[in-house]
């Protein structure tokens, strides 16, 4: 063996060695990852995904993935003769664009259980009508009303712990149900929030298309690597947060405060983005805590 060869391997122990901490620390626990953006349409990036939730499954976490669809729900709306329409952000959502939705969705759902379960793990795709898993309300947008969206209410989170129980990966598409069993769709970033609280996640992770939080959105440098919820709420309040990451870090606080332990918003262009912010001493995205927290990363 050359010491070239000798070296990779080194490396390799090492990297192994420095996630041990972390496995240890967060064996058994339940993380909640949201997954959307381009990671969901370069397929490169979607194996290399789902390769990383599937490697968490079998070193000891209990991951639950959260989907969203909205581009190619806007490509199937534009196949039907539709053109898709947003407001502040939200898909406005009729009733022919309601059963497109629920449609691709499920879709989707079910393509990643395929790439999950090649790997040798079990998965099941549900959206958040089954077991009346997320009940919600019409959601309003400024007081306009923008159709069959919802707000959730109350997560019912059994059938979850059920799947979890019995060695399966949960995937859930952010369809939910009101009082009177009309179906909504609801923003993956609420939905994928509301579940975490629901089950009390030690971690919620959000794939997304940008590095992280920034104290200066138009300069790259100024990457926050972690983010207590006294300072989330200052930079929010300075103004320094605008677009969808407002919304975004609104629900990272949501979630940190009713019972989370920690949340990542990590760059999914990035391959094996969930792996390097959670085995490594320093991560590659911004992780959000509380307060009183220790610190996260070490030196």
């Amino acid at each position: 063996m050359t010491d070239k060869e000798m070296d990779s391997l080194k490396e390799k122990a090492n990297v192994l060695i420095e996630a041990l901490p972390y496995i240890q620390r967060f064996n058994r626990k339940i993380i909640v990852v949201k997954y959307g953006g381009s990671a969901m349409v370069d397929e490169e990036l979607k194996r290399n995904v789902i390769k990383d939730v599937t490697l968490l499954k079998l070193v000891g976490f209990k991951p639950i993935i959260v989907h969203g669809g909205g581009k190619e729900i806007s490509k199937w709306v534009e196949r039907s003769g539709m053109e898709p329409k947003f407001i502040n952000g939200l898909r406005v959502t009729d009733a022919a664009t309601m059963e497109i939705a629920e449609m691709v969705l499920g879709k989707v759902g079910k393509q990643l259980v395929s790439l999950v379960e090649e790997l040798g793990v079990k998965a099941i795709s549900i959206s958040g009508k089954d077991g009346k898993m997320l009940t919600c309300t019409k959601k309003l947008s400024n007081g306009e009303d923008i159709g069959f969206v919802g707000e959730v209410e109350t997560v019912d989170p059994k059938i979850l712990f059920d799947l979890i129980e019995k060695d399966y990966l949960p995937i859930v598409s952010p369809i939910g149900l009101d009082e009177k069993f009309q179906s909504y769709n609801i923003n993956a970033d609420d939905a994928a929030c509301a579940i975490a609280r629901a089950v009390k996640a030690e971690k919620l992770a959000f794939l997304t298309d940008i590095e992280g939080v920034y104290k200066d959105p138009k300069d790259p440098s100024t990457l926050i690597s972690e983010l207590r919820i006294g300072e989330a709420k200052e930079l929010i309040g300075n103004g320094n947060i605008g677009g969808g990451m407002l919304p975004k870090l609104n629900n990272c606080i949501d979630a940190i405060v009713n019972g989370v332990s920690r949340v990542h918003i990590l760059d999914g262009r990035i391959l094996h983005c969930l792996l390097l912010e959670i085995f490594t001493n320093k991560g590659i995205g911004t992780a959000i805590l509380n307060d009183e927290d220790m610190k996260f990363y070490t030196e």
